[in-house]
């Protein structure tokens, strides 16, 4: 009989327990304890285990579960007497910051305050036989919800000492989720608050902390060590790229389909590799993201389940208002192609609206990228370089990417997709009509805030450009020409079956020293597409001249004017 699912249970004694459905990742015991890493930062996309496996970790040293062989037997650590030893003999505190999710520095402030706050009511013991004097006391007791920030960035480092003292042994410290408040703080715009109050933090936890035996962080991305870890050089860091713990998060291809076997769904196997296979954490390649496969087991059926789990809403926004390269590098994933970019796997948040390469580590560390190849060299002049090649994770990815771009012009109230029929039927005056209802509606979206899309259109058009490819992907296979002139850029509409024409396009922003209508951009677009003869590559794969199409479009801020080549 299969086992119940349980589908978000992250307590490990609920899941022992109640015989709900687990994979075993106790190995990763083992492997972090024999590691001796004094503190341990592993990143990891959403869903993928990390809140269970700290749960577990938890379990296994914790005093306060001390004589619990029932939690582990039958497990791979429990065949070790050595670690059947180890089980409940260290103090631990275990803390996450998933939910802190504010809008305001003070917000977010107080949330952590309150995490610290329960955390002292839970060892509230040690106010009447932990031996504290006066002043201790006076500490403990000032640890609330209301606490100033000097207490609350000593409160974890008090906390172990006074631990210490009292079970005689140093503490371990789990802390979940550490850089939740992080991304929150850069998309609401009080970043350098919180790096400092972060820093402070850490250090008196992780660094100064005489009375720590081990800890270990977890999260989504690698934040630059500049921000938060600039004093930590105890820490060991762990990324997707890295060759540690490869497989302790995730399941692997074979765990996937052992279960898919038990659950009935043997035949299921091609069709569930096709759409959640993908992930790779170091040389570890077929991991499968197990909240997808959770449900697709509860369901029985095909969905974005990892995907939409959560907001995507920053990468949204990055690759949205991201530059020319951004788009046409997205053109290429989604599309099934691979790009190749240099990357520095710490994230700089602060460096997102302009550094590209912060944009791409990002979309890597959460999970919508894989490496599918990296490669390290020197230049001619002595400059080293590292290379990854990347691409879209799995077919859920791409379908969540597909998703979000068509919400992009939903703002337009149906313009786009009428833009899209009348380009079909060839209607240049619906063309015009509901493209500038589309510009209208969506070119300030686009928009970072630094480079006004009325002033510089790239944004929206390239933007646009995606759109496309993704409503037409059913009938044309779209190329765009990326070695175009400054304020040009051509599109090709391939058909895919031999019912449909070519579609040819040449965006073009207005130079007003040398066109002083839009209409003379326009006439100066279809001259660009007559004299670099675009149309040569359609008929070269046995489209006919006369059904091949040519459209010239002109920007001027918000107003667009298309015409008929």
């Amino acid at each position: 009989m299969a086992r119940t699912l349980g589908i978000g249970k992250q307590d490990f004694e609920k899941v022992r327990k109640e015989n709900a459905f687990y994979i075993d990742k106790t190995k990763f015991i083992r492997e972090w304890w024999e590691s001796e890493d004094d503190v341990t930062l592993i990143t990891r996309p959403r869903r993928f285990g990390k809140t269970l496996n700290m749960n577990m970790l938890e379990k296994f040293f914790s005093v306060q579960y001390a004589g619990r062989e029932d939690l582990f037997q039958g497990l791979a650590i429990w065949d070790d007497e050595k670690y059947r030893m180890l089980q409940g003999t260290y103090p631990v505190i275990s803390l996450s910051f998933a939910n802190v999710k504010e809008k305001s520095y003070a917000a977010t402030v107080r949330r952590i305050n309150q995490i610290l706050a329960n955390l002292y009511s839970a060892n509230r013991f040690l106010l009447y036989n932990g031996n504290l004097d006066d002043r201790e006391k006076n500490f403990f007791l000032s640890v609330d919800v209301g606490m100033d920030e000097t207490t609350a960035t000593m409160a974890i480092h008090q906390l172990s000492f006074f631990l210490s003292r009292y079970y005689e042994k140093k503490v371990m410290i789990l802390l979940d989720e550490y850089d939740t408040p992080m991304q929150e703080a850069y998309v609401n715009g009080y970043w350098d608050e919180l790096v400092s109050f972060t820093r402070s933090m850490f250090n008196a936890a992780f660094k100064t902390n005489f009375c720590l035996e081990r800890a270990i962080m977890t999260g989504i991305t690698r934040v630059s060590k500049e921000s938060i870890f600039s004093d930590l050089n105890n820490l060991e860091v762990v990324t997707t790229t890295s060759e540690k713990y490869a497989d302790c998060f995730g399941f692997r291809e074979e765990e996937v389909f052992a279960v898919l076997d038990e659950y009935g769904l043997s035949e299921k196997r091609q069709e569930v590799k096709t759409w959640y296979d993908g992930f790779t954490f170091g040389k570890q390649k077929d991991i499968y993201n197990p909240w997808s496969i959770l449900n697709y087991l509860d369901k029985r059926q095909i969905g974005t389940y990892w995907a939409n789990s959560s907001s995507n809403s920053l990468a949204g926004k990055l690759i949205r208002e991201g530059s020319r390269n951004v788009k046409e590098s997205f053109e290429f994933l989604l599309q099934g192609k691979s790009i190749i970019m240099e990357l520095d796997e710490q994230i700089i948040y602060d460096q997102l609206g302009e550094d590209e390469s912060a944009i791409w580590s990002l979309l890597l560390a959460s999970g919508y990228l894989k490496v599918k190849n990296r490669s390290t060299y020197t230049t001619d002049f002595g400059e080293w370089r590292q290379e990854y090649e990347l691409e879209l994770t799995n077919f859920e990815v791409g379908a969540m990417f597909r998703q979000m771009i068509r919400k992009w012009f939903s703002r337009s109230a149906g313009g786009y997709n009428d833009f899209i029929k009348a380009l079909l039927l060839d209607d240049v005056k619906g063309m015009n009509v509901y493209m500038n209802k589309v510009a209208m509606a969506t070119f300030s979206y686009f928009d970072t805030g630094k480079s006004p899309s009325e002033e510089a259109p790239e944004r929206f058009y390239h933007g646009f450009v995606l759109g496309m490819m993704v409503e037409l992907a059913d009938r044309y296979v779209l190329t765009s020409n990326r070695e175009s002139g400054f304020g040009r850029y051509d599109v090709m509409l391939e058909p895919r079956g031999p019912g449909d024409v070519g579609i040819i396009m040449e965006f073009k922003v207005q130079d007003r020293t040398e066109e002083k209508e839009l209409s003379d951009t326009v006439d100066a677009a279809l001259k660009q597409i007559k004299e670099k003869e675009y149309e040569t590559v359609l008929i070269e794969k046995g489209i006919s001249r006369e059904k091949i199409r040519s459209y010239g479009f002109a920007f001027c801020g918000k107003q667009v004017l298309i015409d008929r080549g």
